[in-house]
């Protein structure tokens, strides 16, 4: 949060810097921009994202590979499938865990153990 609030500020200062030359028309709510407004260029986007995955002593990943972490680990979570495909901006859920539901072994586990505790809770028996 600190850093998108670091973020805004910047953005706020460099927009009072640009007066009229500030591309509002363009201005749709964007965390990044270039100095006058516009939206980062992809190729500056990710030699940004390079550089910094280098300095911070991180494998070598694709950008698009923290679009797949979130997702994953947003289902993983326990996020709901609505909200994570919302977020993603795809067109239905079903596509989103088409996608990216990758079932693992824990969350296997974890729907059992959801599921026999209902049917305990059900019942009135517990296990030991």
């Amino acid at each position: 949060m600190e850093a998108l609030k670091r973020q805004k500020a910047w953005q706020d200062e460099t927009r009072l810097k640009a007066g009229s030359d500030w591309a509002d028309w363009h201005d749709a709510g964007l965390v990044f921009t270039n100095e006058v407004g516009y939206r980062l260029s992809p190729n500056t986007v990710y030699h940004n994202y390079k550089r910094l995955v280098a300095s911070i002593g991180l494998p070598e990943k694709r950008l698009h590979d923290l679009r797949h972490t979130y997702a994953t680990m947003s289902i993983h979570t326990g996020n709901d499938i609505k909200t994570v495909q919302e977020n993603l901006g795809h067109a239905t859920a079903a596509f989103t865990l088409d996608v990216y539901g990758h079932v693992t072994e824990e969350m296997k586990r974890a729907s059992a153990y959801r599921i026999e505790s209902f049917i305990q809770a059900l019942s009135g028996s517990h296990s030991e």
